[in-house]
């Protein structure tokens, strides 16, 4: 069978064989959550209420009135003990409401949906909304959002991305093999509110148990979606990677899917819109693999929303004493953790600890000008050039050179033999051509 698959781009070892078979355990709550006002990009929320309240799980505690934004929900039932700066596991100290357990679940539940096929479009929306769902493949893009496109940006199609192609997570993987019904439900709500007949499912070819469940529902429930197994190749659950790999459409360079009339959506994102549109459930709870050679026993656990890492850890048998690293995330895009107070957020799609045979620290050499870096870039930039300009503090030529459509994928440090961290400095650039942006839009004003 020709599997498909996108152009350039890399296949690093994944190393899934530590968690793939790990059904998927329920971590019971923890008598602590720190939940951030912010896990989402969009608007920042305001908290709704104030130390020494009691919450009900599910209870909206802050929000926002912007549209591009997302509440966030308690997690637990218990008492507000502080609204305090924590540690925030993209690496700074971020405002978090931490709540105390005091009990059992006491359910603040969405408004019922009686039937979706025959709700309105707006309630929909608004129930999704509610519900705090955002994408939960990393980008955390609010869901509401993406399923609302402009009138004048007509979509025909609709991807469901199953990819899962950062090495490590297992988490989409074992979702897809034991909830491919809630999957598949959330799929066709979300086609239903974008009103588009055709929808595709992309799985790469690395989860043969879980293309085979998806495709065994999908013929059993009489869904009209197509499987579209994929070859194996980082990073393609990057959407328009995804969207190129399923319907060789290309996404121009600073437009996004919708411009091509595509809708991608993670599984678990799928997943999350199911249970708020036919169980009234706000986004509480996700999917994370614990993973990597320094972990005890590595498990994909159901998890509540500002769970401590540390807590993942212990249900896994705590971490090895010959940990070097630990990540968020997988290796490629994910973020070195020094905290283990740091709270599982919604973009928390793994975390994973690996001793010293596995990462070992490199130096790094000048440039040969192999051209490794640009044969692995899947958005045809030229990297190391980028990586100087950001190292320099040149926007104009950043601005220039299409930094921007960067999609911070790693592949070019990954594949560069002399080891310089180009990816970083590109994110480096990235916030420099911000700051250029940001002074010229206030001289101007």
């Amino acid at each position: 069978m020709k599997l498909s698959t996108f152009k350039k781009g890399l296949h690093p070892e994944d190393y899934k064989y530590f968690s793939r078979n790990q059904a998927i355990e329920t971590l019971p709550p923890p008598d602590d959550v720190y939940l951030p006002l912010q896990q989402h990009i969009g608007a920042p929320c305001v908290p709704l209420v104030k130390k020494g309240d009691r919450v009900k799980t599910g209870q909206i505690i802050a929000n926002s009135e912007a549209y591009v934004s997302a509440p966030v929900h308690a997690t637990v039932t218990g008492i507000v003990k502080d609204i305090e700066k924590y540690y925030h596991p993209l690496g700074m100290r971020e405002t978090m409401i931490h709540i105390q357990r005091d009990g059992e679940d006491e359910w603040d539940y969405l408004e019922k949906i009686r039937d979706w096929k025959w709700t309105p479009k707006e309630q929909l929306l608004k129930t999704i909304r509610d519900a705090g769902i955002v994408g939960l493949g990393g980008a955390t893009f609010p869901t509401h959002v993406k399923l609302n496109p402009p009138d004048d940006k007509p979509i025909d199609s609709f991807i469901l991305n199953g990819v899962e192609c950062e090495p490590y997570l297992t988490a989409d993987d074992r979702l897809m093999i034991e909830q491919a019904d809630k999957i598949l439900l959330g799929m066709a709500i979300m086609m239903h509110i974008l009103d588009v007949q055709k929808g595709y499912i992309g799985i790469e070819n690395n989860k043969p148990e879980a293309i085979a469940r998806m495709q065994k529902r999908v013929v059993e429930l009489g869904y009209p979606f197509k499987m579209v197994p994929l070859k194996v190749k980082y990073p393609q659950g990057a959407e328009k990677m995804l969207i190129y790999s399923v319907l060789k459409r290309k996404v121009p360079a600073g437009k996004l899917p919708l411009d091509v009339g595509v809708v991608v959506n993670n599984v678990a994102t799928a997943f999350a819109v199911a249970e708020a549109v036919c169980e009234a459930k706000p986004l509480i709870r996700r999917v994370i693999t614990v993973t990597g050679d320094g972990v005890t026993q590595p498990k994909n656990l159901m998890a509540r929303l500002g769970t401590p890492f540390k807590e993942l850890f212990n249900a896994c048998g705590n971490v090895k004493d010959n940990v070097h690293r630990i990540f968020m995330g997988g290796p490629m895009m994910g973020m070195t953790q020094y905290h283990l107070e740091s709270p599982v957020i919604k973009g928390s799609s793994g975390i994973v600890a690996v001793s010293g045979d596995l990462v070992e620290e490199l130096l790094t050499f000048p440039c040969i000008h192999c051209g490794a870096c640009v044969k692995a870039c899947p958005m045809n930039l030229l990297p190391l050039r980028i990586s100087k300009f950001g190292q320099r503090g040149m926007p104009e030529q950043l601005e220039e050179y299409g930094v921007t459509n960067c999609i911070e994928c790693g592949s070019c440090a990954f594949a560069c033999p002399a080891n310089i961290p180009l990816v970083q400095w590109i994110k480096v650039g990235k916030l420099r051509l911000r700051e250029h942006q940001a002074k010229l839009a206030k001289e101007k004003a």
